[in-house]
């Protein structure tokens, strides 16, 4: 049943999805070991552009892991992982910038990632138990059950999708912002450029393998009705 021939419908998908993320790998590897030419640590960078956007009560936090950054808004914390927290590189401090876009953007009430904070409940429901609730339904042939996997499918497939404005936002945020502060030379901006835009790919494969992934689903349900 669920190896027939809208399994198709996902090796592009995937195959995209695969090239993302070694494009980022090998993006972010090349530019983890160029230094900026201003000997600024990624930490000292983020707490730069707060301040300068007057988030003086956002904190900043080392975290364990690699590339496992994150701004966190229901404390209003930046937390930067150990392989970027002190590093001087221009990959380190691109995402370090990114992550402060979006504690900007949650300052300034950005409605996307108004949005998509409002949905992270019901995306992490739909995530954990519409699996479950699909192949059980296909398995006794239910269709009702099927329906409610899918439409909590649904939902982290919108929370995906309107993540993506989001991330590109913050992305373009952080390019003006290291831009405006003088805190790359104009040598520099390329790098990070390329790698935040390597980054934003792989939120855009994630969200096209889980549409295709959706469509799978509702032409599998037609099917068995």
């Amino acid at each position: 049943m669920f190896w027939d021939t809208t399994i198709l419908l996902l090796i592009p998908a995937m195959i995209f999805a695969m090239y993302a993320q070694a494009k980022v790998q090998s993006t972010y590897g090349k530019y983890s070991h160029v230094k900026n030419n201003y000997g600024y640590k990624a930490y000292e960078v983020a707490r730069k552009l707060l301040d300068g956007a007057g988030l003086y009560n956002v904190r900043i936090e080392r975290i364990p892991g690699n590339l496992t950054d994150h701004y966190d808004p229901r404390s209003r914390v930046l937390r930067l992982s150990e392989t970027v927290y002190d590093s001087e590189s221009i990959a380190a401090i691109g995402v370090a910038a990114h992550e402060t876009g979006h504690a900007i953007q949650h300052a300034e009430g950005y409605i996307p990632l108004s949005v998509r904070n409002s949905l992270v409940p019901v995306a992490n429901l739909g995530s954990t138990l519409a699996w479950p609730l699909v192949i059980f339904g296909f398995i006794i042939g239910l269709t009702n059950l099927i329906n409610i996997g899918i439409i909590l499918f649904s939902a982290a497939v919108i929370f995906q999708v309107i993540t993506l404005p989001v991330e590109f936002n913050a992305s373009n945020r952080a390019i003006h912002l290291l831009q405006t502060n003088g805190l790359f030379t104009r040598e520099e901006i390329v790098p990070a450029q390329q790698v935040l835009r390597a980054a934003a790919l792989t939120y855009v494969a994630a969200a096209l393998v889980s549409i295709m992934q959706l469509i799978r689903l509702l032409i599998l349900r037609d099917r068995s009705e």
